[in-house]
Order: structure tokens, then C-alpha cells, then sequence
């Protein structure tokens, strides 16, 4: 459905950190930096951009915007989870099964560095 998403950066080395940590545990591979003003995760299923500004105004997140990654398992949700609280994020719900979620999901959510809402999420196996 989508071929890139974009948030903003304040400090596009801190954010650069934050990101690399927290989607690691994804299988998404380290950023490359294209310039000075930006950096690029890219998978088959599509990319991920850090970047500050084009209008050299501060970056800021959208209220009530969420970015959503998919994870593998649950290990993968909690590493993001730790990957990005160790760099610079906040907490916004700690990883656990989400009742309201559809299926039997399990999430985590926190703000980066700019205060953008990411999640993690998977689908445990039936029983779990």
C-alpha cells in the first residue's frame, strides 16, 4: 500500500540512533545516510526516512499519528522496544498482548527522539 514513509528529525544523528536500535531487532538493516539532511531504511515491503526539514523549520510529530513496524515475534517486539528506550525514546505502552488489537496481537509503543509515535507489533500463535 505504501512505498516510503517519512518523520521528521531534529538531530538526524540522534534519530539515526534511536531508529537503528529500536529496528534492528526487525531485520531492518542500519540506515544509509544519503545526505547530510537524511537517511534510508529500505526492505522489500518498502521504506523508512529520517529526515530533517526541507523548509529548515523544527521537525515535529503528528498528534495522533502512529507508525507501525511489523515484527516476527514477540522476542523482536520487546528488543525494539528495549533498542529504542535505550536511545533516546519514551514510553507509550509497555510490550504486552494488546486485548483490543485484532487476532492475538502483541505490541509495544513508544516516541522517538522528535516525540513521533512508533509501534511494534506480530501475531502470537493460537494459545499464547
Amino acid at each position: 500500500m505504501y512505498t516510503h514513509i517519512c518523520v521528521g528529525a531534529k538531530d538526524l544523528d540522534e534519530s539515526q540512533k534511536f531508529y537503528d536500535a529500536a529496528l534492528a531487532p526487525l531485520g531492518i538493516n542500519t540506515a544509509v545516510k544519503f545526505s547530510e539532511n537524511g537517511c534510508l531504511y529500505s526492505t522489500d515491503a518498502g521504506s523508512f526516512l529520517v529526515l530533517k526539514p526541507a523548509n529548515g523549520k523544527e521537525a515535529t510529530y503528528a498528534n495522533g499519528g502512529t507508525i507501525g513496524f511489523a515484527a516476527p515475534n514477540a522476542a523482536a517486539v520487546d528488543a525494539a522496544y528495549a533498542g529504542g528506550m535505550a536511545n533516546g525514546g519514551t514510553d507509550e505502552g509497555a510490550p504486552g498482548k494488546r486485548p483490543n488489537a485484532p487476532g492475538n496481537a502483541y505490541g509495544a509503543y513508544l516516541r522517538d527522539p522528535v516525540g513521533n509515535k512508533i509501534s511494534f507489533y506480530c501475531q502470537l500463535p493460537e494459545g499464547e
